[in-house]
């Protein structure tokens, strides 16, 4: 009785030592290199994972840019700071990174837009094309405050007020994420020490907009007229601005005569 445990025990151990042997070999015929800077450049990136670079998540982005596949300031959440840590890794220059964040160009919230009908059904942006009109908003361009953005980012950035998705300067860390899930196309990411921005997204003649909303672009071109910078101009009846060449001067904004340039 004792041979035959003693025995089956030997067999086992045998067996054990030999599967390790072989997955020792294993692990070194098919070990996977690692590039170190890739790890470096992970260890620097802010491990959000949010998508907002175009990448699936940190590492593959960190792999990406130890590839140089991707840029070295390829992280909008990390900012200047990230990319300097990154292109010192990579022994590269970090270049210039402008820090954007994230605007929602409607102004029509409850008291200022129209409502064709009152909307009761699945609270989220992305059902509004399934209901007439593509929502209950007269106007078609305008947010319709459901939070599909508000679901989506990852930093807690915006929230709905009053109608309207309004975003957080100061905790928007330029991900992209809301921009990619608005189906009305309203929100964009432009710089964060613009001065003014146009808050509405209306293409339609202005007899439209105006019985749609108050706040509404209507294409008048006063603000085009008047910007000593010529940053402004008006693209199918909407205003838009040439942050390349806005001062901030503000002098578009006071001639508005909808209000709807804001800053």
């Amino acid at each position: 009785m004792l041979t035959g445990v003693l025995t089956a025990a030997a067999v086992v151990g045998c067996v054990g030592i030999l599967i390790g042997v072989f997955l020792g070999v294993a692990g070194l015929k098919f070990k996977v290199e690692t590039d170190e800077r890739e790890e470096a450049v992970l260890a620097a990136l802010p491990g959000n994972n949010c998508g907002g670079c175009g990448y699936a998540g940190c590492s593959n982005l960190a792999a990406a840019i130890a590839k140089g596949e991707a840029p070295v300031n390829a992280c909008p959440v990390g900012g200047a700071a990230v990319s300097s840590r990154i292109a010192a890794i990579m022994g590269q220059d970090a270049g210039t990174s402008v820090r954007k964040v994230a605007f929602v160009h409607c102004n029509g919230d409850c008291e200022k837009a129209k409502q064709d009908y009152e909307y009761i059904g699945v609270q989220d942006c992305r059902m509004m094309s399934y209901v007439p009109g593509g929502g209950p908003k007269s106007c078609g361009s305008g947010c319709l405050g459901y939070g599909s953005c508000v679901k989506e980012c990852p930093f807690d950035a915006i929230s709905i007020i009053n109608g309207v998705a309004v975003v957080d300067r100061e905790k928007c860390k330029a991900c992209g994420k809301c921009v990619a899930v608005c189906p009305k196309k309203l929100i964009t990411l432009i710089p964060y020490d613009a001065k003014l921005a146009v808050a509405c997204s209306s293409t339609d003649k202005g007899p439209v907009t105006m019985k749609a909303c108050q706040a509404g672009c209507i294409g008048c071109g006063i603000c085009a007229k008047n910007c000593p910078k010529e940053a402004i101009s008006v693209q199918d009846f909407h205003a838009v601005i040439d942050y390349d060449k806005c001062v901030g001067c503000g002098i578009c904004r006071q001639k508005c005569p909808k209000k709807c340039i804001v800053g």
